[in-house]
C-alpha cells in the first residue's frame, strides 16, 4: 500500500486510526533496524580503509626499496641486467661460446637387477656333474652349467651342475627341476603348500623362506614359479579329473569366490578343486556327467544335483535346520520332537552301518524301519498340504516336505546300504551320511575369501585350481604326506612317466 492508497482509505473511512498507528509503529521500527546496521557499515568502512592506506604505505616503501636496490645493482653490473636471465637463455649464451649444456644425470633405480650366470656360478657353494644316463663318460663333453637353488639339509644352497652332452645329442638331466628355472623342485612344491594349502600369502612365504631356509626370494619370483608348476601339472590334473569321474563315491560342495565360485569335489581316488567357476549344470556336467557316473553323490540339496539318482543327501544339513527350530522356539514341543526323532534317526542309521554282523539284506530290512519312523513325525505335515506360512511355521512346513521328498527318493539312507570303498592306498572307508568333507576342504578358500587372499584373474585361478587339486590328491595316494615323500612321487612321474593314471583300473 502506498501513500496515495492510504489518504484515499482514511478519507473513505475503510482504515481505522488503530490500523494507521500500527502501520507507524512498525515503519519506525524498520527504520531505526536500518539506521543500526547503516551505521555498522560505516564502521567497517573506515576500518577497511584505514587497512588500505597502510596497505598503500608499505607498498610505496617496498616499491622504494626495490628501486635502490636496482640502483644498485645497475652501478655494479651495468652490462649484466640488459641480458635476459633464465635457464634457456644461459644455455644459449654457453652454446654462443662452444661449451655443451650439462645434462642431468638420472637417478638409478633402486631394484635389484638380474645377476648374470657367470657371477652365479662364482657364488655356488657346490659343484656336481650331471652325465647322460647309459654313456661312457670318457665320450661325454662339457656342454654347459646351471646355477639352482636346492634345500640341502633344511638350508637354501646354491649348486652349480655341470651338464655333460653325449654322442647321438643325449644330454645329463639335471634332478629334480622344472624347464629352466633355477630353482629346485622342492622349493617350487614348498611355495605351493605354503600359499594354497595352508592360505599364506606371497610376501608371508617370502619371509618364512628368508628365516628357516636363508633363501632370498621375491615375490615376482615365487608368482612365476607358481605359474610354471600350474603348466607342468596340466596333465596330472587332467587325470584326476578322469579318476574323479570313475570313482565309487563323491562329494560336491560349493561356496562363494573373489570370481563366481570354488566348487571342491573330493572322492576315494581323486581331490578335485575347481577355483573361480560358475555353480550351474554345465560346469557338474564336465566333471561329473549324471549320465554315466555310477558312483553315490554326496552332497546337499540343492537342486544342480537333481539329475543324480544314485545320491546321498547330507544328514548335517538337515539337522542343522531342525536345530536352529528348536533354538529360536525353544517352547514349541513339535519343533523339539522333530529335532530329536531326527537325531536318533541318524544315529541309528550310523549304528546300523557299523554293524559288522548285518548283511546287506538285514542292512535294509533295518532301512525300511527307519523309514516307518520319518513317515511318522513328516508325514502329517505332508499330508496335510499346508499353505505356504510366514515366520517358523514355514520353515517347519519346509523341512518336513523336503524329508519326505528324499525319503521317496531314497536319498536318506543310502550311506547304510551302500558297500565299503577301497581307497589307493588299499584301506576299506564306509560311504558317510554327511558332506561334512568337502565343507572342511572348503574352509581354507573361505577363509582367504574373507581376509582378501584371493585370486582377481582367470589365470591365477585356474593355476589354483591345478596345483591344489594335485597337492590334495596327493594325500590319498602317500602313507606319509610330508615334502620329502612327495618330491619321490613327483621325480617317479618324470622318471617312469606314470602318474595318477596307473590308478584307472
Amino acid at each position: 500500500m502506498d501513500v496515495k492508497q492510504l489518504e484515499e482509505g482514511l478519507r473513505e473511512g475503510r482504515i481505522e486510526p488503530g490500523r494507521l498507528i500500527d502501520l507507524l509503529e512498525a515503519q519506525q521500527k524498520v527504520l531505526a533496524e536500518t539506521e543500526s546496521h547503516n551505521r555498522e557499515l560505516e564502521s567497517r568502512y573506515r576500518e577497511l580503509e584505514s587497512h588500505y592506506h597502510e596497505l598503500k604505505s608499505r607498498n610505496s616503501e617496498l616499491e622504494e626499496s626495490v628501486q635502490e636496490l636496482r640502483k644498485k645493482l645497475q652501478e655494479a653490473f651495468p652490462d649484466r641486467l640488459k641480458e635476459s636471465y633464465s635457464v634457456k637463455a644461459e644455455e644459449q649464451r654457453q652454446k654462443a661460446r662452444g661449451r655443451k649444456p650439462k645434462k642431468k644425470k638420472r637417478k638409478k633405480p633402486s631394484r635389484r637387477g638380474r645377476i648374470r650366470n657367470a657371477d652365479k656360478l662364482r657364488m655356488a657353494q657346490r659343484q656336481e656333474d650331471v652325465y647322460p644316463e647309459g654313456v661312457d663318460r670318457d665320450k661325454c663333453w662339457l656342454s654347459h652349467s646351471r646355477p639352482i637353488w636346492r634345500l640341502i639339509d633344511g638350508r637354501a644352497v646354491l649348486v652349480a651342475y655341470h651338464v655333460y652332452r653325449g654322442p647321438n645329442d643325449t644330454y645329463g638331466k639335471i634332478p629334480g627341476t622344472l624347464g629352466r628355472s633355477e630353482y629346485g623342485l622342492e622349493i617350487t612344491i614348498t611355495i605351493a603348500f605354503l600359499v594354497y594349502v595352508m592360505g599364506l600369502s606371497l610376501d608371508k612365504v617370502c619371509a618364512l623362506l628368508k628365516f628357516f631356509q636363508d633363501l632370498d626370494v621375491r615375490k615376482s619370483q615365487v608368482d612365476s614359479l607358481l605359474n610354471q608348476l600350474g603348466r607342468h601339472w596340466e596333465q596330472e590334473f587332467e587325470t584326476l579329473c578322469t579318476l574323479l569321474a570313475h570313482s565309487a563315491m563323491v562329494h560336491a560342495d560349493e561356496t562363494s569366490w573373489s570370481i563366481r565360485s570354488v566348487w571342491a569335489f573330493l572322492s576315494e581316488k581323486a581331490s578335485v578343486i575347481l577355483f573361480g567357476v560358475n555353480k550351474s549344470a554345465e560346469t557338474l556336467k564336465e566333471i561329473l556327467d549324471a549320465a554315466t557316473f555310477a558312483g553315490i553323490l554326496i552332497s546337499d540339496d540343492a537342486a544342480v544335483y537333481a539329475r543324480f539318482n544314485n545320491c546321498q543327501k547330507c544328514w548335517a544339513h538337515l539337522l542343522r535346520k531342525a536345530i536352529k527350530l528348536t533354538l529360536l522356539f525353544p517352547k514349541n514341543k513339535d519343533y523339539r520332537e522333530l529335532a530329536d526323532e531326527m537325531l536318533d534317526i541318524y544315529r541309528e542309521a550310523v549304528r546300523i552301518q557299523n554293524d559288522g554282523r548285518m548283511k546287506t539284506a538285514g542292512r535294509m530290512e533295518k532301512v525300511k524301519a527307519l523309514e516307518d519312523r520319518v513317515l511318522g513325525i513328516c508325514g502329517p505335515a505332508w499330508f496335510a498340504e499346508l499353505p505356504r506360512q510366514d515366520g517358523p511355521e514355514d520353515g517347519y512346513r519346509l523341512l518336513c516336505n523336503e524329508m519326505m521328498r528324499l525319503l521317496l527318493e531314497g536319498q536318506l539312507f543310502t550311506f547304510v546300504t551302500a558297500e565299503p570303498v577301497e581307497t589307493p592306498r588299499g584301506d576299506m572307508i564306509s560311504v558317510p551320511g554327511t558332506n561334512n568333507a568337502s565343507e572342511q576342504e572348503l574352509r581354507t578358500p573361505a577363509q582367504c575369501r574373507v581376509t582378501g587372499r584371493t585370486n582377481k584373474k582367470e589365470r591365477g585361478a585356474r593355476r589354483q585350481t591345478i596345483v591344489f587339486s594335485v597337492l590334495e590328491s596327493l594325500r590319498k595316494y602317500l602313507d606319509c604326506f610330508t615334502l620329502r615323500e612327495v618330491l619321490k612321487e613327483v621325480e617317479r612321474w618324470d622318471i617312469c612317466g606314470r602318474t595318477y593314471a596307473a590308478y584307472m583300473n
